[in-house]
């Protein structure tokens, strides 16, 4: 489950998302290189594609098992998000993932529109799915995207091949459910094939969510839920300020709570509707003509973490180890992750004990490299000063499934210097 949001404004196009997925599943932040003079394959998660003769620099943060990417942005200032969508029509068992059709777009696009029209034109030639789970490498589902630039930014949803898509005026978000109606753009042969099955009448306009969604799934994702919070929060919105503090949104509630997940900042749990529903990586984004400015937590739980600047003038080393797929002592999503869940022991008591030198480190988080440095260095602080305060209450079933899952590994923290703030 995720939510991507951007608003649209007279200056420029402000960016974010929350990619959530399973709790153990590690999001890299990497940067890739513009490449030239390319010619045959290109191997994504699953499928073969005819490589393009030549991809412009990319900012990705993806799961590390797949190729594709849950959200970036390439150097042409363009950014894409994507949401998992549950359509009424079949997943083909191997195709492109989303994540595929997203990296893709942003290796071949220099604007939002071009990248829409490279997703709609690989829709066309190959097929849209393949596992796209961690834990569930069978979990499979289609895709929605939106495709931002300085100028404007179009949201485009997507049911096997067949797609539509809109144009942004203002505030506009997508979870994990079809939204567009009347599109503004849409596939050729969408209302025929609507007909065909059933779920147009004949002479009726195409609504395109209505036709193609799934009514069950769209209730269980909590999707629509999550559009209305992300909507109503971004309403106003002048700063990636503002953005922040959607993706960080729990409603006033304990991360426990809810059979659906329902709040932007993602927390997994023991219900079967939040198992993939860790808020694994943020990005927000400010596009302006005069250039574009990315900042990214590469860990879960946004409420905890920090955003840090990332620009296409650095390398992928720069920001530190890469996760790996099992859990490592050394890389900043890893280390984030103890934190994390010493904070879940403990909610209320815990996550205060280091929240105003959090805040500080994200006020003066402007160089890049420093800032990745030492918010993984003092992440090990702040777990080790979390866990010296007692545990108490929370939901046993809740704390049972954390229990369950995979273990960290032992790495030596520095001496807990107190209840203090710093």
């Amino acid at each position: 489950m995720c939510d991507t949001m951007c608003v649209v404004t007279a200056e420029g196009v402000l960016f974010g998302k929350n990619s959530d997925r399973e709790p153990a599943e590690a999001q890299a932040v990497e940067l890739q290189p513009a490449r030239a003079r390319l010619d045959g394959a290109l191997r994504c998660t699953h499928l073969d594609v005819p490589q393009a003769g030549s991809t412009r620099a990319v900012l990705l943060s993806r799961p590390v098992w797949m190729w594709g990417c849950e959200m970036g942005a390439n150097d042409a200032g363009v950014v894409a998000g994507n949401e998992a969508v549950f359509t009424r029509l079949p997943v083909e068992k191997s195709g492109l993932t989303g994540m595929d059709l997203q990296r893709l777009a942003l290796e071949r696009a220099a604007s939002a529109r071009e990248a829409l029209d490279v997703v709609t034109g690989l829709l066309e030639r190959f097929p849209q799915g393949g596992g796209m789970g961690f834990g569930n490498r069978g979990f499979r589902y289609h895709s929605s995207f939106i495709f931002a630039d300085a100028r404007e930014a179009w949201v485009l949803e997507t049911a096997g091949r067949f797609w539509a898509a809109e144009q942004v005026k203002g505030v506009r978000s997508i979870s994990n459910a079809l939204t567009i109606g009347a599109p503004d753009l849409v596939h050729p042969q969408a209302a025929d094939e609507a007909r065909r099955r059933g779920w147009l009448a004949k002479g009726a306009e195409l609504d395109f969510a209505r036709c193609f969604a799934d009514p069950l799934y769209r209730h269980l994702s909590g999707g629509p839920q999550r559009q209305a919070c992300t909507t109503a929060g971004l309403a106003g919105a002048k700063d990636v300020g503002a953005l922040k503090a959607v993706l960080r949104e729990h409603l006033g509630r304990h991360p426990a709570s809810g059979l659906r997940l329902d709040m932007p900042c993602g927390h997994a749990s023991w219900q079967p509707t939040r198992h993939a529903g860790q808020t694994t990586s943020s990005m927000v984004s400010v596009l302006k003509p005069s250039g574009a400015q990315h900042w990214l937590t590469g860990t879960s739980s946004p409420c905890l973490s920090v955003f840090k600047p990332v620009s296409f003038e650095v390398a992928t080393h720069d920001l530190g180890p890469v996760p790996g797929e099992t859990p490592d002592a050394e890389s900043l999503f890893w280390r984030h992750e103890a934190l994390h869940r010493a904070v879940l022991r403990s909610w209320d008591e815990r996550r205060g004990c280091f929240e105003a030198d959090r805040q500080a480190l994200e006020a003066r988080a402007t160089d890049v490299r420093s800032s990745w440095a030492e918010h993984r260095e003092v992440v090990r602080e702040w777990a080790s000063r979390a866990a010296a305060i007692p545990a108490r209450g929370g939901s046993p079933l809740f704390h049972l499934w954390w229990s369950r899952q995979p273990p960290l590994p032992e790495s030596p923290l520095p001496a807990t210097p107190g209840r203090g703030q710093g």
